[in-house]
C-alpha cells in the first residue's frame, strides 16, 4: 500500500471518528435536554424507574469524554510512527517531515476537545438529573 495513503487514512479515519464521536455526544446531550425539560416526575411510580429513565444514554457520553483522548493519541502515535518509517527510507524532506507532524497532533487535540466537550456536557447532565431526582422526593413526601 502506498505510505501517502496510508498516512491520509490514519490521519483523516482518527480525525473523521474523532468527529464522529464528537457529533454522537452532542446528539445526546440535546436529546436529554429535551427529554427533561419535558418530564414530569410525577408520572414515575418510583424513584427506580426515574433514576432508569434519566440516566439514558449518560453513559455513552461519559464513556466518549474517557475515551477520546486515548484515540487521538493513537492517531498520533500511528501518524509518528508512519512518518518515522517515511523518513528511515529516506523518501520525505523537512517540511514534509513538519507538515505530517503537524496533522498528526491535530488528532490529539481534537481528542482533547471532544473529551472536555463531552465531559462538560455530561457533567450538566448529570447535575440536571440530581435536580429532578430531588423534584421527585420533595413531591413523593
Amino acid at each position: 500500500m502506498n505510505i501517502e495513503v496510508l498516512k491520509n487514512l490514519i490521519d483523516y479515519g482518527v480525525i473523521a471518528l474523532l468527529l464522529f464521536m464528537s457529533f454522537i455526544s452532542f446528539w445526546f446531550f440535546v436529546e436529554r435536554i429535551i427529554f427533561y425539560k419535558k418530564l414530569d416526575v410525577k408520572s414515575f411510580k418510583n424513584k427506580k424507574a426515574l433514576d432508569i429513565a434519566l440516566t439514558r444514554h449518560l453513559t455513552i457520553i461519559g464513556t466518549i469524554a474517557s475515551n477520546s483522548p486515548y484515540i487521538g493519541l493513537l492517531g498520533t502515535v500511528l501518524a509518528i510512527m508512519l512518518t518515522f518509517f517515511t523518513m528511515g527510507n529516506g523518501d520525505i524532506d523537512a517540511a514534509k517531515i513538519m507538515s505530517s507532524l503537524a496533522l498528526a497532533l491535530k488528532a490529539t487535540a481534537i481528542g482533547l476537545v471532544v473529551a472536555i466537550s463531552s465531559q462538560i456536557f455530561y457533567n450538566i447532565l448529570g447535575r440536571y438529573a440530581e435536580v429532578l431526582e430531588s423534584h421527585y422526593e420533595t413531591e413523593e413526601i
